[in-house]
């Protein structure tokens, strides 16, 4: 426990096994107080390989998308009582090495929102490994959406994010998409509710085993962000 705050690490898996165990040993364990990890039926062991760690497993019995993965996530962890939620993908391509710069914004400096951004330092990307049409498209979006949502954000698209719980009791996600879109929708959730989000500068890592999805599916992921935020700067969608 940090500071009287419950610190909790979830992770949203799928087939996650060969990386899993280096990802939880990176953890910073001394700060940690539960890790939670939800497996959103998985085609390897996964499931096995985290039932032999001390952390929550939960496993779904049908594949729900990232999006339906991260929902039951934030409901066990609130559920179990954290007060800090920190979001770490077990693929071990986001450093756990940066959770308490994490906690310290959020405990410290009362962010209820911090971003891990890989685009502070872009050269540190591209050195990590980011392929170069991903990193055109990251910077590319996340342009465009800053000009519509009136935000200065360097990046909308990393997956390490922390959340104190009171943010959802301010935002629904029940009601967003159990696809990757799900991440985009959080946002546009946090700027209507005025909720300030912090960018903490990151470093990744590309490797085989690290899961990311392919250039079709980043050109759907993208039509998705436009078609998200064209439904809120018009209001035919309430987030």
């Amino acid at each position: 426990m940090y500071k009287n705050k419950k610190i909790f690490v979830i992770m949203p898996a799928y087939n996650a096994a060969k990386t899993l165990v280096n990802t939880y040993n990176d953890l910073p364990h001394e700060l940690i107080d539960q890790v939670i990890l939800v497996d959103d039926c998985s085609a390897d062991n996964t499931v096995a390989v985290a039932k032999k760690l001390p952390i929550k497993v939960v496993a779904h019995p049908n594949n729900r998308g990232y999006g339906g993965n991260q929902k039951t996530c934030y409901q066990t962890a609130i559920e179990m009582g954290g007060d800090i939620i920190i979001m770490v993908h077990p693929d071990h391509q986001y450093d756990p090495k940066f959770i308490p710069e994490f906690i310290f914004e959020m405990v410290d400096n009362n962010y209820l929102a911090v971003f891990g951004s890989r685009m502070i330092n872009k050269n540190g990307a591209l050195t990590g490994g980011m392929p170069i049409w991903k990193f055109i498209a990251n910077i590319s979006l996340t342009k465009l959406a800053n000009f519509v949502l009136r935000t200065n954000f360097t990046e909308l698209h990393s997956g390490f994010r922390a959340y104190n719980r009171e943010v959802f009791k301010i935002i629904d996600i029940e009601n967003n998409s159990d696809d990757f879109i799900f991440d985009t929708q959080i946002i546009i959730q946090l700027v209507d509710k005025k909720i300030k989000i912090k960018e903490i500068p990151i470093s990744t890592r590309y490797f085989p085993e690290a899961s990311q999805i392919g250039f079709i599916r980043s050109v759907k992921y993208g039509m998705g962000i436009l078609k998200n935020i064209a439904l809120y700067k018009t209001g035919l969608r309430k987030f």
